[in-house]
């Protein structure tokens, strides 16, 4: 008996690596809190009554500046954790993040909210950049997938539990009806930097890569790893040249402005170009998919509760489909959904009180929210990470997300100005880059599923796909340019 709750209890307490991916991917917990209680606070009458009522560009600048300091710091996170450690640069995002949150709730002027949020969005994209790096750096390739989704997942979680705990706070009469939602986040924030540092181990790719293999092995047993798969011996057959080469060439905290430029760029070396552009294109493109757009006329509630419900299946379904057939499928199904609804409102048949096409309209969009939640928002932000050399990887993570918060931001600035110019037109763009996206990921996106990161690396030269792609794409010009010419 005794024997049976010994085993029990070991296939309940998870893998060190399981429970430290699950930690790390808290973060994301912070930013979909953030996202599901700033338009709750905005529009209760006791924020008002604090601050007066402001002006819709106000409101905009308010809800959308974190974008703007996320962009940029987003940037900077690969080297901060190319530099301190993936650990310590979510540790610092942690921080920041508890910062601006606290300077929200104590806010008695509308200019306090604007800084916090700009200091929240710095905390946000150091953070969240390095998260996704550090879950792929101490996960196994066999079910990397799943685990690599937390984050998704606590972002979504985070948006439904924001919602109803602003619907239980708006009932205060006092201005602590907004105040606790932004002391929650503050909390969970210095929680979470709490946690980062004392509980989460360094990622042993990254000690490897600071010359110190003696600490990257202990880390593996600390993780559990080395019994399940044999990454430590993978490791320094495949890749013991490229950590040699790139400790040596380290910086350290004495280098010059130049230096540190040049190891931001190395991004854009012709070796790693490829595998940056990937990424960089396919995280930037998530927001013109349509999905603010779209959730614009939805709820917060229904977009929330429809997003998490097929966050979940998706994210345990992420090491049984390949990232590839999801990205591929899930941007024709979105492109044909935004295509759908663009044609209705062209036709005029979209009406606000009666007639089938509104309801059309409405399936749409819950057709969309689903397949974008199960493919999209789960896939890309792993692929765009784990297809990443080791050497670039923060940096390459930390440009694609400040690339999708730079497009996240343009975008919803454009899409009202869009709509009052022309209903339609919107939606045939966003289904127009839905369908782009598709294409270029079917032409030039490798499949990764049960590879490790290391055996990924190189994998564009391997796959060869890229190029055979390059060269029918320029034949086909070069022939319609004798053709016509």
């Amino acid at each position: 008996m005794v024997l049976g709750i010994r085993m029990r209890s070991k296939m309940l307490k998870p893998r060190p690596y399981i429970a430290a991916s699950i930690l790390a991917g808290l973060g994301g917990f912070l930013f979909g809190l953030d996202t599901g209680t700033i338009g709750p606070i905005t529009a209760m009458s006791q924020f008002s009554n604090t601050f007066g009522l402001v002006s819709a560009t106000v409101h905009g600048l308010i809800v959308s500046s974190i974008l703007i300091t996320g962009a940029l710091s987003s940037f900077m996170a690969g080297h901060l954790a190319d530099t301190v450690g993936r650990q310590k640069g979510m540790m610092v995002g942690g921080l920041v993040f508890g910062i601006g949150s606290a300077l929200e709730a104590a806010s008695i002027h509308l200019a306090m909210i604007f800084i916090g949020r700009l200091i929240i969005g710095v905390g946000e994209g150091l953070f969240l950049s390095t998260i996704v790096v550090y879950i792929c750096e101490i996960s196994p390739a066999r079910n990397r997938g799943i685990i690599a989704s937390a984050p998704q997942f606590f972002i979504i979680l985070a948006i439904v539990v924001g919602y109803f705990f602003c619907y239980g706070t708006v009932n205060i009469s006092s201005s602590l009806s907004w105040r606790l939602p932004f002391a929650l986040q503050s909390l969970c924030a210095f929680l979470y930097a709490v946690i980062s540092l004392l509980f989460l181990p360094e990622s042993p790719r990254w000690l490897k890569t600071k010359g110190r293999f003696y600490d990257a092995r202990a880390t593996w047993e600390k993780l559990g790893i080395s019994d399940t798969e044999d990454i430590r011996d993978q490791d320094v057959r495949e890749v013991e040249s490229d950590i040699d080469a790139l400790a040596l060439s380290q910086t350290n905290t004495h280098q010059s402005v130049k230096e540190d430029v040049h190891m931001l760029l190395r991004v854009f070396a012709k070796d790693v170009r490829k595998p940056t552009a990937l990424g960089v294109s396919m995280m930037s493109m998530m927001q013109p998919s349509g999905i603010d757009g779209v959730l614009y006329y939805a709820p917060l509630l229904f977009h929330g509760v429809v997003i998490f419900a097929t966050t979940v299946p998706a994210v345990f379904l992420a090491d049984r489909w390949s990232c590839r057939a999801s990205v591929i499928c899930g941007g024709f199904a979105t492109a044909t959904t935004m295509l759908v609804i663009g044609s209705l409102y062209a036709a005029n048949v979209v009406y606000n009180n009666h007639g089938s096409g509104r309801w059309v309209v409405v399936a749409c969009i819950f057709l969309f929210t689903f397949v974008y939640s199960a493919t999209w928002a789960v896939s890309i932000s792993i692929y765009a990470s784990e297809v990443q050399p080791l050497k670039t990887r923060a940096a390459a993570s930390s440009l694609g997300r400040s690339g999708n918060w730079i497009v996240n931001w343009i975008v919803a600035f454009t899409t009202l100005i869009f709509l009052m110019r022309s209903s339609s037109g919107v939606y045939f763009m966003f289904g127009a880059c839905c369908f782009l996206t598709a294409i270029v990921c079917f032409l030039w996106m490798p499949e990764t599923r049960g590879l490790s990161l290391e055996e990924i690396d190189g994998i564009f030269e391997k796959d060869g796909r890229y190029g055979r792609s390059m060269g029918r794409v320029a034949h086909f010009f070069k022939r319609e340019h004798e053709r016509h010419g």
